[in-house]
């Protein structure tokens, strides 16, 4: 390998090195505060948050790689140019055209890489995230309690703060709970509670030595009870029927779906998601070989500017690529017209794009000026 292509490689893999950590840590810190949150609320549970965050991390990878790519192509070419290295080169009877090969020998890894996380990778990981999340749903109120945190079960019906057991054969300690029935508001509090399984097979918290008191809203009614032992049926959350939530859970089980089943599948959202799969790896190419002209800058002029236009293109590169894939999972678009159709027009974008830098502008005729 030339010294030429020897400095690009080494200069386009330090700054994606550098990049791709950096997005990383920001992607798991945003995550992780996330999952904190929903483990907080009740949504998940505390013992599965770092499992999550591994998880969820695999599915993000082809996207953080392949903006980290862009970018480092994108800064390596600009510097060459903003220091006046490209100078250098241009003399020695290399032009922009020739940074296509150095180039591809990092971008073409890199996209393998991405296609083998997201047909192999990313779905194996949705289906571990997807198990994780069934598991936490089919638990039952009491296992959701935390002690030390107030958690929602029921969609708010329900609310508890319980500390730490101090009695051998209790699962949880001092209890207050919140209930919120049709015509009653109560809070309920006791020592401690334990579960107890019927012959039936139903399951009740059983508190022990407490109190009960009932509150009607709108009204003065007012009721105290005070219990040795008092229980209540515990039921798991039922599955959301909303359109969105069925909507979520629709597209959550389709990215979990294997890709040969995709193959197999002749539904228009199976598609959409094979569509998905396989642009990005082609994204990948087609961004790192879109960064040349758009990094062939003037020195002279600002910084800035150029650098939006990039982030613009990449973005709207992006945004293509997702609403091609709706409009498959809709029916708007065949797939197999929407599975090139965006990486060719931005391939020929590249291309002309390329072609205006590399041309020979031909010299302005000289006008004479006459002297008086």
């Amino acid at each position: 390998m030339s010294l030429f292509k020897r400095s690009v490689v080494s200069e386009i893999l330090g700054h994606g090195g550098v990049v791709f950590s950096t997005l990383l840590v920001v992607w798991l810190s945003v995550l992780l505060v996330r999952l904190l949150g929903e483990a907080a609320n009740g949504t998940i549970g505390a013992d599965v948050v770092f499992g999550l965050a591994a998880f969820s991390s695999i599915t993000a990878l082809p996207t953080i790689l392949s903006v980290s790519l862009f970018i480092a192509v994108l800064t390596t070419v600009t510097r060459n140019f903003r220091e006046s290295e490209m100078v250098v080169w241009f003399a020695s009877g290399l032009s922009l055209k020739d940074w296509i090969n150095p180039v591809m020998r990092c971008a073409v890894p890199v996209a393998v890489l991405i296609a083998l996380l997201t047909l192999l990778a990313s779905p194996w990981a949705y289906r571990q995230i997807e198990e994780y999340r069934q598991r936490f749903e089919q638990r039952s109120d009491l296992s959701k309690v935390t002690a030390g945190q107030f958690i929602e079960t029921q969609d708010g019906a329900r609310v508890f703060f319980a500390e730490e057991p101090t009695k051998p054969g209790d699962e949880l300690g001092k209890v207050i709970a919140r209930v919120l029935e049709p015509d009653w508001l109560s809070v309920i509090t006791a020592d401690s509670a334990r579960v107890q399984n019927e012959a039936n097979g139903d399951r009740f918290l059983v508190l022990s030595h407490g109190r009960r008191y009932d509150l009607k809203p709108g009204n003065n009614e007012f009721r105290l009870f005070d219990f040795q032992r008092y229980g209540f049926r515990l039921e798991s959350s039922g599955t959301a029927t909303s359109p969105d939530a069925l909507r979520a859970t629709v597209e959550r089980q389709i990215k979990a779906r294997p890709t040969m089943q995709l193959f197999k599948d002749a539904t228009d959202t199976a598609r959409s998601q094979l569509m998905w799969r396989i642009a990005l790896p082609l994204a990948a190419l087609n961004l790192a070989l879109l960064a040349l002209p758009l990094g062939a800058v003037n020195p002279r002029l600002g910084r800035s500017g150029d650098i939006l236009i990039a982030g613009l293109v990449g973005l709207l590169y992006m945004n293509l690529i997702n609403l091609s894939r709706g409009w498959i999972s809709n029916g708007k678009l065949d797939f197999g017209i929407g599975v090139w159709l965006i990486h060719a027009l931005f391939l020929a974008l590249m291309a002309y794009m390329m072609w205006r830098k590399l041309r020979v502008k031909a010299p302005k005729d000289s006008v004479g000026v006459s002297a008086a």
